[in-house]
């Protein structure tokens, strides 16, 4: 995983360099972060906030006042985040965090509202994907994190995201609970599989814009599985603590890292690299 994260990172700085003058304007206005191990860190956190924060949100409020208060929520951070004329860690996270809550709060509706089954909420949300990809690279020409540069890129790519975490949260409560695998099982096996983009990225040379996706659609339900086997009862196969107490955990370390990131990197890896070529 780290592996993958650096490597993205290190071929976003080369990709600067080989473009010259443009290629570094473009990553001066760049409104996401570099792919470092912070960032890996920072959204599989987001994901497990999220999960305890929407069943937090679901019990204590109700399924549809939980959806319409995390939908004004992200719509408050989105708004933030495209305001902003360059990355900014607090706005970006924000707008993260924001997404996993009402991502995870959307797709656990289509189950429970309606009685859509994990497995083909899993399909719809992966085709959303596809279609979201398809319609990005036929309109921009590339996928790659490295340019969101302009308002149309940016929608695309909080267009992926929005998908990637609906995905990612019915293929985790599809291994935990269809599948029967627990969360604690479902959580390792995700640990396994998201290693894989960076091991066939060093092995055979696998597309990073493709290993990139690949594990950031992993993350949500890596993320949500150790959330849930943390915050579910022991009935449940968890470790009881809470989805409140789990939610206010996760946000303190969220915090105290976007925190770091915004005070000991204000412009963000993907500029500072572009200042030193």
């Amino acid at each position: 995983m780290k592996t993958a994260g650096m490597e993205a990172g290190s071929a976003g700085v080369a990709q600067t360099k080989s473009e010259g003058g443009a290629g570094q304007v473009a990553a001066l206005a760049s409104k996401v972060p570099e792919v470092t191990l912070f960032f890996w860190i920072v959204k599989v956190l987001t994901t497990g906030m999220g999960e305890a924060a929407s069943d937090f949100l679901a019990h204590r409020l109700g399924p549809l006042p939980a959806v319409a208060l995390s939908a004004l929520g992200l719509l408050a951070t989105l708004i933030w985040q495209f305001r902003t004329p360059r990355y900014s860690a607090p706005a970006y996270w924000s707008a993260v965090v924001m997404v996993s809550v009402f991502g995870t709060l959307a797709a656990d509706a289509a189950h429970v509202g309606f009685g859509v089954p994990y497995w083909l909420s899993a399909l719809g949300f992966s085709l959303a994907l596809t279609l979201i990809f398809v319609l990005w690279q036929r309109s921009e020409g590339t996928l790659s994190i490295h340019s969101i540069f302009t308002p149309r890129r940016e929608t695309y790519y909080w267009a992926a995201v929005l998908a990637t975490f609906a995905l990612g949260t019915a293929a985790g409560d599809l291994s935990a609970k269809t599948l029967g695998l627990g969360w604690l099982t479902s959580g390792l096996i995700f640990a396994l599989i998201i290693a894989l983009p960076g091991l066939l990225r060093r092995r055979v040379g696998l597309n990073e814009i493709f290993a990139f996706w690949w594990a950031y659609v992993l993350t949500r339900p890596l993320g949500a599985s150790f959330a849930d086997w943390l915050g579910v009862s022991h009935a449940q196969g968890g470790l009881g603590f809470g989805t409140g107490t789990v939610t206010l955990a996760l946000s303190a370390l969220i915090v105290g890292f976007v925190a770091y990131l915004a005070l000991m990197r204000p412009g963000g890896a993907v500029q500072d690299a572009a200042a030193r070529t």
